[in-house]
């Protein structure tokens, strides 16, 4: 079992604030890409230097490398002793740090701090578990709510329907593998070949069943259906008699942190169940999506 990565509970891929991550693209392709501020709702005015410091952050999280303070003054649109002074602030209470002891900023180890002091997986349960009530009622399946733990899919909560005599047993606190089953290929989704090499190398991958994909190659494949079809099948690939289908849950950028999905005895679950019951946990990973995006906005 790999150990999992301070921090969030979950791996996500940090989009870059410019091309490739690059911190050196020219003005111009800067202005391109300048993300605006957003204007505070009416009624609900916000507080000026506290946003534009939560936007510093947030541009230095995205970059692949350390931010000239250039780039943000660019970035914010506002004086450079202005932002400077942001920036300081931020530096002395450590959510920021100069690597190389120029302007240049990263993320300090006050953010790391309080990563790993929160617990984000409580509240995705918080704001997922109706969900996983409501879906289980309507598929008459056990739903679980999964996120990724390096090389796994840990089950961080789940709801077994009332509805069924024999159902597939909740699983919450077990981890899975990411590569042959549901969740583990949900949370996989926007990964190429060369990402899934970097997680599991280049080896054939252990066949826990005869329907178990081996080879980085088809798992790069399914990744690439899942992002197109907007679901993951475990297809009694991790144990047999189960199958299991899944959705990612995604956050504002885009990014999955998260998946939801059902189980249930392959006598129950034939391929023609696929279609309704992919629609009904596409719903509710969109419904969730939703929320943690308005939750981040608000």
């Amino acid at each position: 079992m790999d150990n999992a990565s301070p921090g969030l509970p979950f791996d996500r891929t940090m989009r870059g604030i410019r091309a490739n991550g690059s911190v050196a693209a020219n003005s111009a392709t800067v202005r391109e890409q300048k993300p605006h501020m957003k204007k505070a709702t009416l009624g609900s005015p916000s507080v000026q230097s506290l946003d534009r410091g939560l936007f510093i952050l947030e541009a230095v999280a995205k970059s692949a490398d350390p931010v000239p303070l250039g780039i943000l003054t660019d970035l914010l649109g506002i004086d450079r002793s202005s932002v400077f002074r942001l920036a300081r602030t931020l530096k002395r209470r450590g959510f920021l740090a100069n690597p190389n002891g120029r302007k240049d900023y990263i993320l300090g180890p006050s953010i790391w701090r309080l990563s790993r002091k929160y617990d984000w997986s409580k509240t995705l349960i918080i704001f997922c578990h109706e969900h996983l009530k409501d879906l289980a009622r309507k598929t008459g399946e056990t739903v679980h709510l999964a996120v990724r733990e390096g090389k796994h899919a840990l089950f961080i909560d789940h709801y077994s329907s009332p509805s069924q005599i024999i159902v597939v047993s909740g699983q919450t606190g077990e981890f899975v593998p990411l590569y042959c089953t549901a969740h583990g290929k949900a949370l996989l989704a926007d990964f190429g070949a060369a990402e899934l090499r970097a997680i599991f190398g280049s080896a054939p991958l252990h066949a826990y069943t005869p329907r178990t994909l081996v080879t980085i190659n088809q798992l790069a494949k399914g990744c690439a259906e899942i992002t197109s079809e907007g679901f993951a099948v475990d297809d009694a690939e991790f144990q047999e008699e189960v199958r299991c289908l899944a959705a990612p849950i995604r956050d504002k950028d885009g990014s999955v942190v998260a998946s939801i999905g059902i189980s249930a005895p392959i006598m129950r679950f034939p391929k023609e169940r696929y279609l309704p019951c992919a629609k009904q946990v596409c719903d509710v990973a969109t419904e969730i999506s939703a929320i943690l995006s308005a939750e981040s906005d608000s």
